[in-house]
């Protein structure tokens, strides 16, 4: 499985969508890591900090790519480089942009929303624990 980390190319976006130690967790499960050259820059992580945990840094990252991690849906200039069937990831913002959920479509990838992924913190705050008396 390969998984690619795009770089952001909203200027505005400091955020890099992994870091070197997500990058160690995944290639302890069997991923193939490339990443996109400069996509840690502005996060403080340069090229050489995922080179050294075993990711490739590439500028074909997202070419032919499972899963592709991003921290910003991807613009439709930026669909064509993902092969048909890739899952995306990342804050897809999706409520009032119909036409860039489309576009997504349209390329053929699936898209998983983070801002619309159940937090663990808040289920560890309802649920019961072991030491609690409603168990």
């Amino acid at each position: 499985m390969k998984i690619a980390v795009a770089k952001e190319i909203d200027p505005s976006e400091p955020r890099v969508a992994v870091s070197p130690d997500t990058v160690k967790k995944f290639r302890a499960l069997g991923a193939g890591i490339a990443v996109e050259p400069g996509a840690g820059i502005k996060s403080g992580l340069p090229d050489s900090e995922f080179t050294a945990v075993g990711a490739t840094v590439s500028a074909d990252a997202v070419k032919d790519a499972d899963i592709v991690i991003k921290v910003q849906r991807p613009e439709a200039s930026e669909l064509s480089g993902y092969k048909r069937g890739a899952l995306v990831i990342a804050i897809m913002d999706p409520y009032g942009n119909e036409a860039a959920i489309k576009a997504m479509a349209d390329a053929g990838v699936s898209a998983f929303a983070m801002e619309l992924m159940p937090r663990i913190r808040p289920a560890r705050d309802i649920l019961p624990t072991p030491d609690s008396n409603n168990c």
